[in-house]
């Protein structure tokens, strides 16, 4: 049983659709500045790549939050593309699993301040807080009744949501899946990183020697995920197969990597084994990319280890900033397209090469042969995710 990917969608700083951020990566158009919703009464704010838009394209139903205005916009975006139809999906068994750190749960600190301050606040924010939860608000709306399961595994959740529709569609737990994820940018993890000390003063650069931190992101990215013989059944065409997927913790530190980079290693080379895959095949990798000093190091040290030079790569972080919870779903999307089109973006801002990472990511874009790409995400805690991605016919 092959997982084949009918549909992509995708939100983000980049644009509000898959049409409009990719010629925005291929032209290195990027301009991150601080955020204009989000209060942080700092003197020196960071930069962060925050959407534009105001987000009334989406058409919401009740109480959203911005985390699910967003899933909203790249679910439907998804759908569209795949060709699935109301009274098609009735039929089917259906799941949503969905990948988010901020989800519903950060964004009510208004609410929680009156409170403890003796005051009796409004209780919307704790309803609105209960009727988000992203999987089954998507479950919810479009009345499917399969699994609806919401990851929050830090920085890989989007990537295990994907790796899980993989699994429940290989032990038949349903026909299709709506998988990736979501987040918005947040007051919370704003100040929180900054805390960290490891956000950026300017727009990121990841993997060059004078990197300084990352950019925090908002944003979306949705596949629809069937069954080979589902597609087919329906004459849709698959895009691509989802076609390895490995996790693996590092068992070290709660923000840091694994100095040498175990527990990614082993992630990759499970994944490339269920993939049936050697290092030599995978045409691109999508690289976790932060811009953070340990980060790089070690991702650039694993990837020189397994792939040496002669695998190109590239952090698309660099125009979508971390969006947490959503990056894997926008970068699983994103190298999906990317191997459809043939290239990969520049990495913007890269310009030194750091001995420490050992290898350096795209300059220009980049054209790529072959047809599987990998697509990594290095979490908080230590986890290490990694997916294997196949063009479609």
């Amino acid at each position: 049983m092959q997982a084949g990917i009918t549909g992509l969608g995708c939100i983000c700083a980049a644009g509000d659709s898959l049409d409009e951020i990719m010629p925005a990566l291929y032209s290195a158009n990027r301009n991150p500045a601080p955020s204009k919703r989000v209060e942080a009464g700092l003197e020196n704010l960071p930069p962060v790549f925050e959407i534009a838009s105001d987000l009334n394209h989406i058409n919401p139903g009740n109480d959203e939050t911005r985390t699910t205005l967003l899933l909203l916009s790249a679910v439907n975006e998804a759908l569209s593309q795949s060709g699935l139809e109301a009274d098609y999906l009735k039929k089917k068994r259906v799941g949503v699993v969905i990948g988010t750190t901020v989800g519903s749960t950060l964004n009510n600190e208004p609410f929680y301040r009156a409170y403890r301050a003796g005051k009796f606040p409004d209780m919307q924010p704790i309803k609105r807080y209960l009727t988000n939860n992203p999987a089954l608000y998507i479950a919810n709306r479009y009345q499917w009744d399969g699994p609806a399961v919401t990851i929050a595994n830090a920085c890989s959740s989007g990537t295990d949501a994907v790796g899980m529709a993989k699994s429940w569609l290989r032990g038949g737990l349903c026909d299709i899946v709506i998988a990736g994820g979501s987040d918005e940018l947040c007051r919370t993890t704003y100040l929180g990183f900054n805390s960290l000390l490891n956000t950026s003063p300017e727009p990121c650069r990841p993997f060059d020697k004078f990197r300084k931190g990352l950019n925090l992101g908002e944003g979306a990215g949705i596949l629809i995920i069937e069954k080979e013989r589902s597609a087919q059944e329906r004459g849709a065409k698959i895009l691509a197969f989802v076609a390895g997927y490995a996790s693996s913790g590092d068992a070290y530190h709660p923000t840091g990597p694994h100095p040498e980079g175990a527990g990614l290693s082993r992630a990759i080379n499970i994944a490339l084994q269920e993939a049936n895959a050697r290092p030599e095949q995978i045409s691109f990798i999508n690289a976790h990319g932060t811009s953070t000093v340990d980060n790089d190091k070690v991702e650039g040290k694993v990837i020189e280890q397994i792939f040496s030079d002669k695998v190109p790569f590239v952090s698309t972080k660099a125009y979508t900033g971390h969006t947490l919870g959503a990056a894997g779903g926008i970068e699983a999307v994103l190298s999906v397209r990317a191997l459809l089109d043939g290239q990969i973006p520049a990495t913007a801002g890269f310009k030194d090469f750091d001995e420490e990472c050992k290898v350096a990511p795209t300059t220009n874009n980049t054209p790529i042969k072959g047809n599987m790409a990998m697509s990594n995400s290095l979490a908080f805690g230590g986890n290490n995710s990694v997916l294997i991605l196949k063009a479609g016919q």
